[in-house]
């Protein structure tokens, strides 16, 4: 017999989200991780808010929100909130019940940036890599730092000299100018627009571009980020965030440490600073006037380190083709970016990552300006990479 396709309105429903939920989905797992995080962190929330006055959003359920945003690549607050309202699964994982009202994508945005500027997210990020569940996956001595361009929001035509002594552009939209055998300097001009973008080129014989630079610390055992920062773009710049990412993740530790870096990084002063820390350099050798030798080169673990450290390209490769952070509003909004697209590392397992990254090119498609983000996305991407693959057992590198 053939079913009926008419559909007719219900007086009363009866839908329990935690049954609709299937009970080995993974995001189940990082429920738990997350709300045992949030849990610690209550006194920390009781301080930011009043005791009188109109309720605000829950600070549990921002986080929880912003997690999602990170691992389905919402590419927006207006979007995540059109989908919270319509999709069971992430009102499940939010906590928010099936007739409950979905906020405004402004009023989540302002709340959001309460926790930012109180900078809850580093905690609930401490709280998340402290976790037994999440901290096994993670190397305590094996590291790999590196750095990548993050292009601007500004054009060329806006960078002006500081003087003005150049010519504007054309006048009207998108006016017109020449820049040919006119020099142009970090120290001489600025732009107009971003006063904190700088001038820069990848490499000799490439084009020079307005942009920041972006910087990720990864642990060797699974490629997973656990700093990132963002500066202007400088010459020394990478060398300097990574002593900094190193400082803040291990301060003031006397346990010998490896880290692994491209050619960029050999030279004296950075491999005498590590020396410094008690942290051997595992950095690649320049052809010429290298600053390692081989009592370092000569040992199994610098041939490792020098394996593993390509992995951080994985993270700032997702970061820049999926989640579409090519590009940075600001020396701040940049900041908060990097912060939290190159935290995401790797989401799944190195055997599901070849098959995921064919899917991911062919579904990739231009994207909007990415929106303010938030430093919490690290916390979901470990978690997540936790929960989404069965991982074999770990071993120090």
């Amino acid at each position: 017999m053939r079913g009926s396709d008419a559909t007719s309105g219900s007086l009363f429903s009866y839908v329990d989200l935690e049954e609709r939920v299937p009970a080995k989905l993974p995001l189940r797992v990082i429920r738990g991780i997350v709300n045992e995080a949030l849990a610690g962190l209550d006194a920390e929330f009781e301080r930011l808010y009043e005791g009188t006055g109109r309720q605000s959003i829950a600070p549990e359920r921002l986080l929880r929100a912003s997690l999602l945003q990170a691992f389905y690549s919402i590419r927006s607050e207006r979007q995540l909130m059109e989908q919270i309202d319509y999709n069971l699964l992430f009102r499940w994982f939010v906590g928010l019940g099936i007739d409950d009202a979905v906020w405004d994508h402004s009023t989540f945005s302002k709340n959001r940036d309460r926790l930012l500027d109180a900078d809850v997210a580093a905690k609930f990020l401490e709280a998340v890599l402290r976790h037994p569940k999440v901290k096994r996956f993670l190397s305590d001595d094996h590291f790999s730092v590196d750095g990548t361009l993050v292009e601007a929001w500004a054009s060329l035509k806006s960078f002006r000299a500081k003087d003005g002594s150049d010519e504007p552009p054309a006048p009207g939209r998108n006016g017109e100018r020449d820049f040919h055998k006119e020099k142009r300097a970090n120290d001489t001009h600025e732009s107009t627009t971003d006063p904190d973008a700088k001038l820069y080129k990848k490499a000799q014989g490439r084009e020079a571009k307005l942009c920041f630079m972006g910087h990720a610390l990864i642990e060797n055992r699974h490629g997973l980020v656990v700093q990132a920062d963002a500066t202007q773009a400088t010459g020394k710049a990478e060398r300097q965030a990574a002593l900094a990412m190193i400082d803040r993740h291990d301060p003031g530790s006397e346990r010998p440490l490896t880290v692994g870096a491209d050619k960029g990084y050999d030279t004296s002063d950075f491999v005498a600073d590590l020396r410094q820390k008690c942290v051997t350099p595992h950095v690649a050798q320049k052809i010429k006037g290298s600053a390692i030798d081989g009592r370092t080169t000569r040992h199994a673990g610098y041939a490792v380190s020098q394996r593993k450290r390509k992995l951080v390209e994985e993270a700032f490769g997702w970061g820049k083709t999926i989640r579409g952070a090519g590009q940075g509003e600001s020396a701040r909004a940049a900041a908060r970016a990097l912060q939290v697209h190159l935290r995401h590392g790797r989401l799944q397992s190195h055997s599901h990552a070849k098959a995921a990254g064919r899917s991911m090119r062919q579904r990739a498609r231009p994207r909007p300006l990415p929106s303010r983000s938030n430093k919490n996305h690290l916390a979901g991407a470990l978690i997540h990479r936790y929960a989404s693959t069965q991982m074999p057992s770990s071993t120090a590198c």
